[in-house]
């Protein structure tokens, strides 16, 4: 993502803006896919036949994106954007890019929800040590994904480099096809789950049975009404009251079958059903302050121009990939997670008297304030880059190199590390605290859809500023050429937008009340480390 950018607009004579906004859009696509996948395996295909899909769908993806590479007709002429009149891609040339990018969506979102579930499955659950051998596989998947995230942002960006992007799309593309064949060929070794129903659904259930059932008064003082499923000593609450009538049971012969059970999820909900959803619907506004440290951190196009303009040479004869910067905040995260919960955990225990050494509000907060510092140093950062450009009279010549060491970009990617596992950890912490066990893959659902939402987010924020900066012939502060246009300017608007959003997280967290310290039931710290060491795939 960070590298495509420079694709965009070298191969498509995209501006700076146009790039910009195709991949967070390419980018909310993908995660919002993710849940769909998540269902389609729950429900209906399972999750080898789901992951089977995503494969092929990735890797025809990778292979329709090669083709605009290496074929001619597949892209405009290239020129010298700010040199000469270039033309635009036609729309056929788009609709083959964005064809590519689509498949490739698909197939992530096929994949992602499915894989660590999948290979979960696999393992013997009759087997005594069943946890530990789980532990450990969790714990070498998010190894292996976080290694993938590295190699993909120093050696594949490397190549697209030095090579070209016939080469850097092209390896990508052998490494999706030799995946796909090594996952096909286990198919008869595999333990194959069958599909039941999703959490989705019963979320959908909740709200239709409760309209079909409006005209009912849900009593005050009794829940002998009530459907349970499971756990009986489960009462509705009186928070958003209206919905209990979805878990109501009008005639006991016709709504439950003669073992007590739900015959149909439509006609009747259970109380566990209904207080999921209020506890979702609960959540949304404290899940909604997670959105704006996502938008600051997705700034990576822009940064990887600014690096591309400035010096990268950490050598004489060895020069940094523009897009490869990014990789410092996931080794940031890669190290600090394992540093704080081995070393700084036990000791922050003792003083605060939390399991998990600081509460999960004080992390998350921690995480938006960090996120703000970096914003404002990646503005400072720019401001003193594009006075530089200035100096050395380079206004005209965005292509050419500024005499400033690039290095300066890594502290706002290490500020970004640090914010984001202080934030991201402590919102999923946060998230499985409040489900049962059952329903814990909400907690990461969540997550991926904060994700999305922060992508439009970004595209919006990207649009109105283009659109107000611009007019009257104006040169956009997200102009193509970074040394006329005004970055710095946009980066403290985000900057404030995040400030906004701590005193709008604090408001958040007056109204909701306590956080819990730690989720009922798990109190093992193996099982809880698991879920922190997801985020650097993430």
């Amino acid at each position: 993502m960070p590298n495509m950018i420079l694709y965009l607009m070298r191969g498509y004579n995209m501006k700076a803006v146009d790039g910009s906004n195709v991949l967070f859009i390419w980018s909310a696509v993908t995660h919002a896919l993710a849940i769909f996948g998540a269902f389609l395996s729950d429900a209906y295909l399972g999750r080898f036949r789901v992951i089977a899909l995503g494969s092929f769908s990735s890797l025809t993806g990778m292979i329709l994106l090669w083709f605009t590479a290496v074929i001619p007709g597949m892209k405009p002429q290239p020129c010298e954007q700010f040199k000469d009149d270039c033309n635009p891609a036609t729309p056929a040339q788009l609709a083959v890019l964005f064809s590519s990018f689509g498949l490739i969506s698909i197939g992530a979102g096929c994949i992602r929800p499915c894989s660590m579930a999948f290979g979960a499955d696999q393992l013997d659950k009759e087997n005594p040590d069943s946890e530990r051998i789980l532990d450990s596989f969790f714990n070498w998947y998010y190894a292996s994904s976080a290694m993938s995230t590295v190699i993909s942002l120093t050696i594949i960006v490397y190549i697209q480099d030095h090579l070209g992007w016939n080469f850097g799309f092209g390896v990508p593309a052998i490494l999706m096809f030799f995946s796909a064949l090594m996952f096909l060929f286990g198919s008869s070794l595999y333990v194959k789950e069958k599909p039941s129903s999703s959490l989705f659904t019963g979320f959908v259930q909740v709200p239709f049975v409760a309209f079909k059932n409006r005209h009912l008064n849900p009593p005050c003082d009794s829940d002998e009404y009530y459907h349970h499923s499971h756990d009986k000593k489960l009462t509705p609450t009186n928070q958003l009251r209206w919905l209990n009538r979805a878990c109501m049971i009008r005639d006991p012969g016709r709504d439950l079958s003669s073992d007590g059970s739900d015959p149909n999820s439509w006609s009747i909900c259970s109380v566990e059903q209904v207080e999921s959803l209020k506890t979702l619907l609960r959540l949304i506004p404290i899940w909604s302050t997670g959105i704006m440290i996502l938008v600051s951190m997705g700034q990576t196009s822009f940064t990887t121009l600014q690096a591309n303009t400035m010096d990268r040479y950490l050598t004489p004869n060895f020069k940094i990939p523009a897009a490869s910067f990014a990789v410092s905040t996931v080794v940031v995260l890669t190290i600090w997670i394992p540093i704080y919960d081995i070393v700084l955990v036990p000791i922050l225990a003792r003083y605060t008297g939390c399991p998990r050494g600081l509460s999960m509000k004080f992390r998350m907060g921690i995480g938006l304030v960090l996120s703000c510092v970096a914003m404002a140093v990646g503005a400072i950062t720019e401001s003193v880059r594009r006075r530089i450009a200035n100096e050395q009279g380079l206004d005209e010549q965005p292509a050419a190199t500024l005499n400033m060491s690039a290095m300066w970009l890594l502290p706002q990617f290490i500020l970004f590390g640090f914010a984001e596992a202080f934030s991201a950890i402590g919102q999923i912490e946060f998230y499985y605290s409040q489900f049962s066990k059952s329903m814990s893959s909400i907690a990461v659902a969540l997550f991926t859809v904060g994700i999305a939402g922060s992508n439009l987010v970004g595209s919006l924020l990207v649009n109105v500023v283009n659109s107000v900066t611009s007019k009257g012939g104006k040169e956009s502060w997200l102009s193509s050429n970074l040394n006329k246009g005004h970055l710095d300017y946009y980066y403290w608007l985000i900057t404030i937008l995040c400030l906004i959003n701590i005193i709008y997280f604090l408001v958040c967290c007056w109204s909701y009340g306590p956080f819990e310290d730690e989720k009922p039931g798990i109190s093992d710290e193996g099982e809880a480390n698991i879920e922190y060491r997801a985020l650097p795939s993430s």
